[in-house]
């Protein structure tokens, strides 16, 4: 249960550094709807994997962790839009691409572990 916890908690501390980071990223006309999009795939991360938490059913928890591997991807995907827009920011960029990763790491293993033991 504790690992439960700590993943709930290391999620919401990355939706934490998406806000954080999102605040330090010049506004104009463009980065404006790039902004937007890598806050709500940022974190909808967490809120995914809460809801996935408190899942009705196996599927129902499969499923969510799922949709929060698919926002880590997309906020991966921001990221990188963001460094093409303003490549100073890269060293700002580099600590939330590395804990995307991780997490789609977690998230896979998560998904992979319970789907193999359904099958």
């Amino acid at each position: 249960m504790g690992t439960k916890y700590d993943l709930i908690e290391r999620v919401e501390k990355y939706g934490g550094s998406v806000i954080t980071f999102s605040k330090q990223i010049p506004r104009t006309m463009i980065s404006m709807p790039i902004v937007s999009q890598f806050v709500r795939a940022g974190t909808s991360v967490g809120a995914n994997y809460c809801e996935a938490d408190n899942a009705e059913s196996r599927n129902d928890y499969v499923h969510k962790v799922g949709i929060a591997k698919k926002e880590v991807k997309e906020t991966m995907y921001w990221l990188k839009m963001i460094e093409i827009y303003d490549p100073k920011l890269k060293d700002k960029i580099t600590p939330i691409y590395a804990e995307s990763q991780e997490l789609n790491l977690i998230f896979s293993a998560i998904v992979n572990k319970i789907t193999k033991k359904v099958s």
